[in-house]
């Protein structure tokens, strides 16, 4: 046993991981800052189908109809009645023009009000867009005709205004309208109604 040599055991090496440990500090809350949030929200849409409407007079059965163009919008009811125009507004930076969203919303509350005074209840509501309108002013629409915010006790809540929203194409005689800041007329006809 002279030449039995015997093994001294080595020490199990530590890991020092608090230089990774500081890392994982200092990064994780950066990532988490740069990290971009995304909500996808569907909005389900409904197309113009191939079916007539009847040609009974029941405000049940009447559209509502909003057209918007890059010069402003207009809002009619029952179909062809005009409710009012809104003029889009100059933009005091820019030569570009927007919509003006709160008086657009603010008469579709009044005529919700008043459909709902005579008992009726509508939700839908068709829009029809020009070609020369936006992709973030037909978001903003939509936004702004499905819901607006309203304070119900003492909380901010998205009250329904016209949930169902349809896209029509608009009729050949309403992208020739002539935009002027009280009156709304459109080539062979000047229809003006209210409710």
């Amino acid at each position: 046993m002279l030449g039995k040599r015997t093994r001294q055991r080595k020490p199990d090496a530590e890991l020092d991981i608090t230089s990774f440990l500081n890392l994982m500090i200092v990064l994780v809350p950066v990532l988490l800052m740069m990290m971009v949030f995304s909500r996808i929200t569907v909005v389900e849409l409904k197309l113009p189908g191939l079916e007539a409407l009847g040609d009974g007079a029941n405000i049940e059965n009447q559209q509502i109809e909003l057209v918007v163009t890059s010069k402003g919008s207009a809002i009619y009811f029952p179909a062809g009645y005009l409710v009012q125009q809104i003029p889009a507004l100059q933009q005091t930076d820019s030569a570009a023009k927007m919509q003006d969203w709160d008086n657009i919303q603010f008469v579709l509350k009044q005529l919700k009000q008043t459909l709902l005074t005579k008992g009726t209840q509508k939700d839908d509501i068709s829009l029809m867009i020009g070609d020369d309108v936006d992709y973030q002013t037909i978001v903003t629409l939509l936004e702004r005709t499905r819901s607006y915010k309203d304070v119900v006790a003492a909380s901010v809540v998205d009250a329904a205004l016209f949930p169902d929203v349809t896209f029509a194409e608009m009729p050949e005689d309403m992208s020739h309208i002539v935009w002027k800041t009280d009156v709304l007329s459109t080539e062979g006809s000047s229809a003006e109604g209210a409710l």
